[in-house]
């Protein structure tokens, strides 16, 4: 089967066909770029590239997989509305996954695992992860959310996590306790896995609902301010 995969719920703009055989997606072409002002410029063009470098047409694609965060309200809705519109003009499925579980999934080793990515503000996007299923993908431990970094550790304890991946890791895994592993950002292959059961059985998707887990940055006007002129007094 083959399989787009977009996402822009984070810096890096990730687009790639997929194959999926045999239990284990394959990447056949992929373009990441890690450049958070340029979503919109760059998804589409990327997707081309991928489908030429793969030989292969929009028509020939089984199903689409896209990540439908956690993530900044602006760069989150550039994937989730090309995947829709492909799906639409192609009549192909689409698939929402967890961003963060897509990063879980192309992760070595079966420890405990905890996924970090920025959600600005100082906070981050996280979760943890246990042992895999098929396809690669991590049991996931406790729901996406977002928090300061600082409140981790309560949250944290009784899941033995020792290894930490995604952007944020880096920076907060060490005051964490825990070693950084690859991925930074999610991958076609990782992007695929988490829907390959589904994508497999021909299953309906999941409606596609981008994962804010807050309101975004941009909030509409209130209404405006009663002003009462005041007399002049003589």
């Amino acid at each position: 089967m083959l399989v787009i995969a977009l996402d822009t719920s984070t810096p890096a703009v990730t687009a790639g066909l997929v194959e999926l055989a045999d239990t284990r997606p394959h990447s056949l072409a992929e373009r990441v770029t890690v450049n958070p002002r340029a979503h919109g410029e760059l998804l589409t063009p990327q997707l081309l590239d991928v489908l030429a470098e793969g030989g292969h047409q929009l028509g020939e694609v089984d199903a689409i997989v896209v990540g439908a965060g956690p993530g900044p309200f602006t760069g989150l809705r550039v994937g989730m509305v090309t995947a829709a519109a492909l799906g639409h003009a192609s009549g192909t499925r689409v698939y929402p996954v967890s961003s963060l579980d897509a990063i879980a999934a192309r992760t070595e080793g079966n420890s405990p695992l905890l996924v970090l990515t920025d959600a600005r503000r100082s906070e981050v996007y996280w979760a943890a992860y246990g042992s895999r299923k098929p396809y690669g993908v991590r049991e996931r431990l406790t729901d996406p959310a977002v928090d300061r970094p600082e409140e981790l550790p309560p949250r944290l304890e009784g899941l033995h996590v020792r290894a930490a991946a995604g952007e944020s890791a880096a920076r907060h895994a060490p005051d964490l306790g825990l070693e950084v592993v690859e991925p930074a950002y999610p991958s076609p292959e990782g992007i695929v896995a988490v829907a390959g059961a589904e994508v497999v059985a021909g299953a309906d998707p999941r409606p596609l609902v981008p994962m804010y887990l807050r309101r975004p940055d941009a909030a509409a006007p209130g209404p405006p301010k009663s002003v009462t002129a005041e007399r002049g007094r003589t």
